[in-house]
Parts: structure tokens; sequence; C-alpha cells
């Protein structure tokens, strides 16, 4: 799997570099996503823009991602989607579930939108 990982103070940038998120790659990705979790990355942008095709593995994999992060009171965020991935998100009814934005970059105002509204949480459970 070929894949850059960007890792800022808030969220990890993790980049695909592969045409298809399918049963070939979706297994690497979903253990990168597990450790990622277990070193206590809460946030993680996932950029698909160099994604062209992506199968049920793919989905799950990306499901995976959300749920850890959603647990680790984190946000999980897809970014750059291109049509045809996000015809498949659409048909599988996950677009309700998931966090898509256009660009990294609103993605990356996603994540701090979201430790914004996570801190004005916690003041105001105090």
């Amino acid at each position: 799997m070929k894949y850059t990982i960007d890792k800022q103070d808030k969220y990890m940038l993790i980049q695909l570099n592969e045409s298809k998120l399918d049963s070939t790659v979706s297994p690497q990705l979903k253990s990168e996503f597990v450790t990622l979790h277990a070193e206590g990355q809460k946030n993680i942008i996932l950029d698909l823009s160099q994604v062209k095709y992506i199968d049920s593995s793919g989905l799950s994999a990306i499901l995976v991602a959300n749920r850890l992060s959603q647990d680790a009171g984190g946000i999980f965020v897809l970014a750059g989607v291109t049509d045809h991935v996000m015809k498949l998100i659409k048909i599988s009814q996950l677009d309700s579930v998931l966090d898509i934005m256009p660009t990294v970059q609103e993605a990356v105002d996603a994540v701090f939108i979201n430790e914004l509204e996570n801190d004005l949480g916690k003041e105001g459970n105090d």
C-alpha cells in the first residue's frame, strides 16, 4: 500500500497514493487505523483524491476508522473524494454517517471546529 502520513498537533493526514481501495489494500489501511488509534490519535483525515475505485472492503476500513475516531472523542474526515467513489458511498448510504469534505483544507477546518466544540462541551460540564 502506497501512502503518506502528515502528522500534525491536532490531526493525522493520510494521503492514499493508490487508484483502488479494495481488498488488496484495505487490510493494511485498517491495521494502520488501529495502530494510530492505539497511539492515541483521535483526529484522522483520509485524502482519497487519487482513489478512483472503492469496494466493500475499502468502505469497511473507512467505517473502522470512523468508529475508532468517534470512540476516542475525535473526528474522522474524508477529503478529496472522487465522483465515482462518492457515488458508491451514497449508494451504500454512508454519506449520512461519514464526514466528507471537498478539500483537505476544509477537512482540517472541520477537525479544528470539532476540537473547539469538544472543548466548549467540557467547559459546559464543569
